[in-house]
């Protein structure tokens, strides 16, 4: 529910259906209209083909689709989604990565998973915040997508430091085997859903995982890329 039945989360206008969250001008607004990189998410060029970065050095996923930059309007909602618990959010979150996800299909036939995958949190953190953002993201997606999702595809089997804190070499230490498949993804297109894809070591890591154990592609999708 919202805390104002039918109005708009950003500019408080009245909505026509009021369960969405947020409306259409907003929603507009709120998408990125930079060209980035459909591989890596960042800046570039062309938005159909791979980046120089990409080129040289490309990341273990495939694709990545996101919404915007870590910015507002975006970054206010994210943060009142984790640290406000504001959890109602993520239904309007997921609706816009929707719309960019089918945005991303209609224009370069972006292919659609058999199952999404949460990136996961560790338990004490899980149990401190009472959610996983990600889970939230992923519940509506599966059902508007029509795909297997299971919050517990991986899991996370050891405490990291807190990642907004390190840089990108520890980062990348610091997940380094953090992760557990729990099912078998041979052959199948995997997607693995984030609020905010910063350096891109977390799902890097799950990615790889995914790809050792045989996934025939991975995807990224994210409401946030920092650029």
């Amino acid at each position: 529910m919202l805390t104002v039945p039918g109005l708009c989360w950003l500019c408080r206008m009245p909505l026509a259906l009021s369960h969405w969250g947020i409306c259409s001008v907003c929603e507009r607004a709120a998408r990125q209209c930079l060209p980035l990189c459909p591989q890596c998410g960042l800046p570039a060029s062309h938005p159909a083909l791979p980046c120089g970065r990409c080129l040289q050095k490309p990341p273990p996923w495939q694709r990545l689709v996101t919404i915007s930059d870590y910015a507002p309007p975006l970054r206010t909602l994210i943060h009142q989604l984790k640290f406000s618990r504001r959890s109602e959010i993520a239904l309007a979150l997921s609706r816009i990565l929707l719309l960019q996800v089918l945005q991303a299909r209609r224009q370069t036939g972006l292919t659609l998973p058999d199952r999404l995958i949460s990136v996961p949190l560790w338990q004490h953190r899980h149990w401190r915040r009472g959610f996983n953002q990600s889970d939230l993201l992923c519940r509506p997606l599966s059902r508007w997508l029509n795909c297997a999702w299971d919050s517990r595809s991986v899991t996370r089997i050891r405490p990291t430091a807190i990642q907004h804190h390190l840089s990108a070499r520890l980062r990348r230490r610091n997940l380094k085997n953090a992760f557990r498949l729990e099912f078998p993804v041979k052959g199948l297109h995997m997607v693995v859903v984030d609020d905010v894809v910063t350096t891109g070591s977390t799902v890097a890591e799950i990615a790889k995982l995914l790809l050792r154990n045989g996934a025939a592609t991975v995807q990224v999708w994210c409401l946030c890329r920092t650029l």
